[in-house]
């Protein structure tokens, strides 16, 4: 007991020594503000004369602020904190199994560690259940892929960093103070006044005013390209969880058509093997049981699509591991697209590739603007202070210890114009860049968009033709073939085929419904809009 005690002692000495030197930065850091909004420029229309030959124009991205963003700061303090209340979990662990057993007897003696678990895990192991029990719909899996996909909050975070850019870029330069001392005293400076024991000086750097507003204006351009960024990937990270959960649902729905032909299938082996006692071919039976074992062997690759597309729809939710999800019965395929020229309407305001790079263009117009002021001159203030001494050593019989005071005043002499016409011409060929890239996106877009409306439209007309027309013959065919069996009117051949082509169609149309709802997808990302 003593041994315990003194090592508690040992503990609590060492926490109190690591309290006192975890101060570090987080003595003099400044507070961060809990939450960031970037201060953008409001400038013109960002796709003014970009594209006068198209006929489409991306909508003005107006000079918002950007959502607010949290910083990460790490805290000294905090991690020390961490670190205080491990050591003394350990320290409370050492006391001796009677003390703990009275102390817990004292306080809680109703309380059973066994069934007290975290909050966060039971809420975990709740939605997982949850999910795995019973379908969701594709909108419940989106919305946990977009609260805290790695991939958006990595793009978050550089939003969250270009933010604190822009005062970065338009401040001032920092300061230069000088000092020059002569250590030997005999060795130093000497003036009428008197010897010169210190010359300090204090300089700062001016540049042209318009520099800074122009620097901090392409450091606000950045800003706006992240955050097109975050919303380019939060549309990929909503198209891949759409997918996934739709090739899951086709797997379920296949599997589901391959249980219930199942039992078809018993009901054509028991037909074959009644007209076989009758006087019948063995060779019915046997076709009957083989369809059977090929039933078997189409559930099993089902399965194995069904678990693949589970994994890949547990990965977008960071849970790639314990989430086994389930697809609602109902696909819910939204209506179909609309026209062509509202697609692209809508493309042209919302894209956020193209909402990027019409950012783009006004960072390199901006960087074209900073490189022309190249050509005004910097300015360099200061203030000098001299230091005299009157003392008996000095040299001068007038010297009067007056300390000298003086100002100065300086400018860059930007007389090299060859680097600067070299830096105007590279951010012009910069600007004409990102304007070639942006008409190539578009006119992708619009490529785009055209094939997947006519895929779309397809899928919707040969899904039709399959529900309405295609399916209710086939079955109609089916009954009448089974009927001439049982009266021997035609062979079981016939008859097989006929069950296969109903099963292939029945697939066949709920793959319509998966590529659908993919392609809609699809379309949905490519335009931009949110849902």
């Amino acid at each position: 007991m003593q041994t315990h005690r003194r090592i508690r002692k040992k503990r609590l000495i060492l926490l109190a020594i690591l309290a006192t030197s975890a101060g570090g930065c987080t003595a003099t850091r400044a507070p961060t503000p809990p939450i960031v909004t970037a201060p953008l420029l409001s400038t013109s229309n960002p796709t003014d004369e970009i594209t006068p030959a198209k006929s489409g124009r991306i909508a003005a991205a107006a000079d918002e602020p950007v959502a607010p963003i949290r910083p990460v700061r790490y805290d000294d303090a905090a991690v020390f904190a961490a670190m205080n209340l491990t050591l003394v979990d350990e320290a409370e662990n050492n006391v001796d199994a009677g003390d703990r057993d009275a102390r817990q007897a004292n306080q809680s003696p109703q309380l059973n560690p066994a069934t007290h678990q975290p909050q966060s895990s039971e809420l975990s192991s709740t939605q997982n259940e949850t999910a795995s029990s019973s379908g969701r719909p594709v909108e419940y899996f989106v919305g946990i892929a977009l609260a805290g996909h790695p991939r958006i909050q990595a793009a978050r975070h550089r939003v969250a960093a270009a933010t604190n850019v822009i005062p970065q870029a338009k401040a001032l330069p920092d300061p230069m103070f000088n000092n020059t001392f002569w250590p030997l005293h005999d060795q130093a400076l000497q003036t009428a006044g008197g010897r010169i024991a210190h010359q300090m000086s204090l300089s700062q750097g001016v540049p042209w005013p318009e520099k800074r507003r122009a620097k901090a204006a392409i450091a606000s351009r950045e800003v706006q390209i992240a955050q097109a960024e975050v919303d380019r990937i939060e549309r990929e990270v909503t198209e891949s969880v759409r997918t996934a959960y739709y090739e899951l649902w086709y797997a379920t729905r296949a599997i589901q058509i391959v249980n219930e032909t199942t039992d078809l299938v018993d009901d054509l082996t028991k037909v074959a093997e009644a007209r076989y006692r009758s006087g019948g071919a063995q060779q019915d039976v046997l076709r009957a049981q083989l369809e059977s074992d090929r039933l078997e062997d189409q559930r099993i690759q089902l399965t194995k699509q069904k678990q693949m597309a589970q994994a890949d729809l547990a990965a977008l939710l960071q849970q790639p591991v314990s989430m086994v999800p389930e697809a609602a019965d109902d696909l819910g395929i939204s209506d179909a697209p609309g026209q062509l020229d509202q697609l692209i309407a809508s493309a042209e305001a919302c894209s956020p590739e193209l909402q990027g790079l019409a950012w783009e263009i006004q960072r390199d117009r901006e960087r074209h603007r900073l490189a022309c002021l190249q050509k005004y001159p910097d300015l360099q203030v200061g203030v000098n202070l001299s230091i005299v001494s009157d003392d008996d050593d000095v040299l001068s019989g007038v010297a009067n210890g007056h300390d000298n005071l003086s100002f100065t005043v300086g400018t860059t002499l930007p007389i090299w114009r060859d680097k600067i016409n070299a830096g105007i011409r590279e951010a012009a060929h910069r600007t004409n860049s990102s304007t070639n890239r942006m008409e190539a996106e578009r006119d992708s877009l619009y490529g785009r968009l055209r094939r997947l409306l006519a895929q779309a439209d397809s899928l919707i007309e040969q899904r039709q033709l399959y529900e309405e027309r295609i399916i209710p013959r086939t079955e109609k065919t089916l009954q009448l073939s089974v009927a001439d069996y049982r009266g021997k009117r035609t062979d079981f051949y016939s008859l097989i085929e006929t069950y296969r082509e109903l099963l292939m169609f029945e697939t066949q149309l709920a793959r319509f419904d998966a590529s659908l709802a993919t392609t809609i997808a699809q379309i949905n990302r490519t335009v931009g809009c949110p849902n």
